[in-house]
This record gives C-alpha cells, sequence and structure tokens, in this order.
C-alpha cells in the first residue's frame, strides 16, 4: 500500500525517541525524510524506506487552507 507523506504532516512512529516521545512533524519528503520531534524538537534524517517501515499511521494531516 502506498502513502503519501506531506511536510507538515504528524506521524507516529513505531519506537519511542529517548525524550519519551513518539510523534514527529514531517519537514522534508523526498528520496531522505527529514522529522522533527514534537516533543523535543530534535531533527532526524531518515532514508526513506527506513521511514516507511517505521511509521505506525499519521496523527494530524496537514491543515489544508
Amino acid at each position: 500500500m502506498f502513502v503519501k507523506y506531506n511536510i507538515g504532516d504528524v506521524v507516529k512512529m513505531r519506537k519511542q525517541h529517548p525524550c519519551g516521545g513518539d510523534e514527529w512533524e514531517v519537514m522534508r519528503t523526498g528520496v531522505d525524510f527529514r522529522i522533527r520531534c514534537t516533543t523535543c524538537g530534535r531533527v532526524v534524517m531518515l532514508p526513506r524506506p527506513k521511514f516507511e517501515k517505521s511509521v505506525k499511521r499519521i496523527v494530524q494531516p496537514k491543515a489544508e487552507y
């Protein structure tokens, strides 16, 4: 199943971040994903296959204006 991720989406990951948060905001998409922890603000870059494998679900889609 193909899921399209957009900049601004908040996703829930399978594993928790060491700070205790498991929700991340998508900042960049493409071959690599840049995501920011919504709890502590840490920014991480992941390759697409690893990102798609570790996402559980989209918690909050990007707000449409």
